[in-house]
């Protein structure tokens, strides 16, 4: 956070010059003194200042400006720093216009030009001006801002990319937040601009793309190679392994991602179970320390970029991206992972992104205090995220088709929301509608049992059944099973067109897919156990196999 600021008008460059000298002289080791000449010049920087975040402590103005008077000037300027305080630069004739003003615009404080010696007649009001000021001073955040409406799948799309790439943001609710209000109308934003989102450095995009937003916060969006060793597709845990194990023994190593690392696991609010961290970690704590490692050995990380599809060019892998843009690689470890199945039921579409949401709990959980939130999901995402709800929601119903939790959730995960009194497991249940305006209020639930169907308020039902792979994009006759999972190794001996497809002497690697040099770890790979510690593994193991294949070609 930068030093607030002390900000001075005064068309007079010699006034100008004589109190910028003096206010620096005195307070320039706690504050930041700006001046201008200008009315236009000093508007445009104000808006600029606000957008950065920054503060003003005291606006020091002259009266009599061609361009605008000064009481004009302060009145203007509060609407952009309203909690600056504000002195007005008067000669003696302008006494009446300054007392005046303490009505008009709520002046703190007149100053008689001249002011010598300052140590009498400027500093010992300016020193209880600050002291006034800095009493009721908090700073802003220092950050990008994301404008929006809480119940628009763009806001929910924007802070979650954000979220899932540990890019830290301030949420401002267009409706409700008076520091949101306040840039709206100084920026003159309307509805048809939001989500608007508000870099560092006071640029300001309205209606961003993920694209857009990813350039600005400096995510690489070029490669920089004309063939890399090995590209890793994916940055869930298995990809994040690969890319360690394979930037750290000398291979360049690209990992394409195409919306923020870390995959499901990423967004998991805490993971008890994994190895070596017995009070536990969160998934954005493990993807950060996971990223950090990669690129700390050489890994380009690109993203958001999406794969469609990959083509073989003698003994070289191109990868396609959605763009167009072509990489070649002399190998490729599959590691996209899976999503959440979507559910199929009335209302839900209608809903998603409007207080239905897929996974992403710690992205909207703040938003759901004292409010009642449905969890529908029996396995660990859900339990985690129910005990995450928790901590700001009034009640969380577990939704679950089984009488209970006991046969696809760990048992730790069972105790704590067993200790936890405003969770509450809904078993034999299901969802029939969602039901709301613009956006969710309720749910119709029906007993398995009894056929029994009531409605319930819901302020935000959060979605976690299933998995399906990410594969559709993959091509080159890649067998999969009849889930779309990509076999590997062994087992793809069994399957009908293996012969067709597999023309090497040697039997498939352990990980290696039915087109050689391109291998599949983690959640993506059929037989996968669905576990963290196992997609770390079968990404770091997937490295091993692709230096046996390079040895080949």
């Amino acid at each position: 956070m930068g030093l607030p600021i002390i900000f001075s008008i005064d068309d007079d460059p010699q006034v100008l010059r004589a109190i910028s000298r003096d206010l620096k002289a005195q307070y320039r080791d706690r504050y930041r003194v700006l001046s201008t000449s200008s009315v236009s010049e000093a508007m445009e920087s104000l808006l600029e200042l606000q957008n950065k975040g920054e503060e003003v402590a005291i606006f020091i103005s002259d009266q009599r400006m061609p361009e605008m008077q000064g009481v004009d000037f302060l009145e203007k300027a509060m609407a952009i720093f309203p909690f600056a305080k504000r002195v007005l630069l008067t000669a003696y004739s302008d006494t009446d216009a300054a007392i005046k003003a303490i009505n008009d615009v709520q002046l703190d404080y007149y100053l008689m030009k001249p002011w010598d010696p300052p140590e009498e007649k400027l500093y010992p009001a300016i020193d209880e001006l600050l002291h006034d000021w800095q009493a009721n001073y908090r700073p802003d955040f220092k950050g990008i801002k994301v404008i929006g409406y809480q119940f628009s799948p763009k806001s929910h799309e924007i802070k979650d990319f954000l979220a899932g790439n540990l890019v830290p943001y301030q949420w401002m609710d267009a409706n409700s937040s008076d520091v949101g209000k306040q840039i709206i109308k100084t920026n003159g934003l309307c509805p048809t601009d939001f989500p608007t989102v508000i870099f560092e450095d006071g640029t300001l995009l309205k209606t961003p793309s993920l694209l857009d937003v990813a350039s600005h916060i400096g995510l690489n969006a070029k490669v920089k190679l004309q063939v890399y060793d090995v590209v890793i597709i994916g940055a869930g845990p298995a990809g994040l392994a690969a890319s360690v194990y394979g930037a750290s023994e000398g291979l360049s190593t690209l990992l394409i991602e195409r919306k923020a690392p870390g995959g499901q696991a990423g967004t998991s609010s805490r993971i008890e179970n994994y190895l070596g961290f017995p009070a536990g970690l969160s998934g954005s704590e493990l993807t950060r320390r996971a990223i950090t490692q990669a690129t700390r050995f050489g890994t380009e990380f690109l993203s958001p970029q999406s794969v469609k599809e990959i083509k073989l060019k003698d003994q070289y892998k191109t990868i396609v991206l959605e763009d167009d843009t072509e990489i070649n690689a002399r190998a490729v470890v599959i590691t996209t992972g899976v999503d959440y199945r979507k559910l199929e039921t009335k209302g839900i579409a209608d809903f998603t992104g409007k207080g239905i949401y897929y996974g992403a709990a710690s992205t909207e959980a703040s938003s759901c205090g004292n409010k009642d939130v449905y969890v529908l999901g029996g396995g660990n995402s859900a339990g985690q995220a129910a005990m995450y709800l928790s901590k700001f929601a009034r009640n969380v119903y577990i939704i679950v088709r089984k009488n209970d939790l006991t046969s696809s959730m760990s048992s730790y995960l069972i105790d704590q929301i067993k200790n936890t009194d405003n969770v509450t497991i809904l078993g034999c249940t299901e969802i029939i509608e969602a039901k709301g305006n613009e956006h969710l209020e309720g749910l119709r639930l029906v007993d398995l049992n009894s056929a029994e169907e009531r409605d319930v308020p819901a302020d935000a039902l959060f979605i976690f059944i299933g998995a399906r792979p990410y594969t559709d994009w993959v091509g080159l006759q890649i067998i999969k099973n009849n889930k779309g999972f990509i076999e590997t190794g062994r087992d793809m001996k069994s399957h009908e067109n293996f012969r067709q497809v597999w023309k090497m002497q040697r039997d498939p690697y352990l990980l290696e897919t039915s087109s050689p040099g391109i291998f599949a770890a983690g959640d993506v790979r059929a037989g996968a156990m669905n576990r963290v510690t196992s997609a770390v593994g079968e990404g770091s193991m997937s490295i091993s196999f692709v230096h046996q294949y390079l040895s080949e070609v």
